[in-house]
């Protein structure tokens, strides 16, 4: 494969690429492929090179890995006709890939899916560190900390506001509540003096009555009649369990019992009080 026929082949595989014949005397190599992804983006480079002898040489190889780090392409490809001893169809010899004429077309098929995904994957890792760099550099910066300080001083403001309101408030309710007690107490003194003059024929006013008053008093009567009724009955079990007790109470109520005085005694004490029974003296 001549090297304008190689050329004539990528241009019309690959129309998005960039296909271009290596100058003369600038450094080896046939054509040079230059992978452009989706977005336009550059995904990598790939040096072609082709033979047409009938014999292999290993000396193609040191020459071409020379060339692709003068291009500074990623993938160096050997097309000829022929083949290191047991190569059958391609393979990866030292470093390049060797290739005969026939599977060009599906090498460069893989060798360009390769490039662009280990692209993307580099493009997707340098974003990362890129974003991370960015987040770091916003973080640490004066931007943030003003951020940080507008918030703050809002919400101190939004507060102090709060706070003003809420002293506000409990100061007029504590003036309504002040003002409600007054017109609680002008209607309850004018519904007394109303009651006054009318007596019971002015109906009551649920709220302002004494029911309110009367109810503990009401209720506190039944203690006392319960009481009441225990003593009693504690009475009436004493007299039952001493049944001797009446008895000595009439007897004693039948005698009567006077003073009367003994005689002095010599050892100068006081005379004693003896009981002297009535009647018979």
């Amino acid at each position: 494969m001549q090297e304008l026929e190689l050329e004539a082949l990528l241009r019309a595989k690959f129309p998005r690429d960039t296909i271009e014949p290596v100058p003369k005397g600038e450094y080896g190599g046939d054509v040079l492929q230059r992978i452009h992804g989706p977005l336009g983006q550059i995904c990598g480079t790939i040096l072609w090179e082709s033979k047409r002898t009938k014999n292999w040489s290993d000396g193609w190889l040191v020459k071409l890995r020379e060339d692709q780090r003068a291009a500074k392409a990623e993938i160096a490809v050997l097309v000829t006709q022929a083949l290191p001893k047991d190569m059958e169809t391609f393979d990866l010899v030292e470093g390049v890939w060797v290739t005969p004429p026939r599977t060009a077309l599906p090498v460069a098929l893989a060798l360009r899916q390769m490039l662009s995904e280990v692209a993307l994957a580099r493009q997707s890792t340098e974003g990362q560190q890129t974003k991370m760099e960015m987040v770091y550099q916003y973080l640490t910066g004066p931007h943030f900390r003003q951020r940080v300080q507008a918030i703050v001083e809002a919400f101190t403001s939004m507060r102090e506001d709060l706070e003003k309101e809420r002293k506000v408030i409990t100061k007029q309710w504590a003036k309504r509540e002040e003002q409600t007690e007054r017109v609680l107490q002008a209607t309850v003194g004018m519904y007394g003096d109303l009651q006054g003059i009318a007596g019971k024929t002015l109906q009551e006013i649920e709220g302002l009555e004494m029911k309110a008053l009367e109810a503990p008093v009401a209720e506190a009567r039944p203690d006392c009649r319960k009481s009441k009724a225990k003593r009693a009955t504690g009475t009436a079990r004493r007299g039952l369990h001493r049944p001797w007790a009446g008895r000595f109470r009439r007897h004693f109520i039948r005698r009567s019992w006077r003073p009367a005085l003994r005689p002095g005694r010599s050892d100068g004490r006081a005379p004693a009080l003896v009981p002297v029974r009535g009647g018979n003296s």
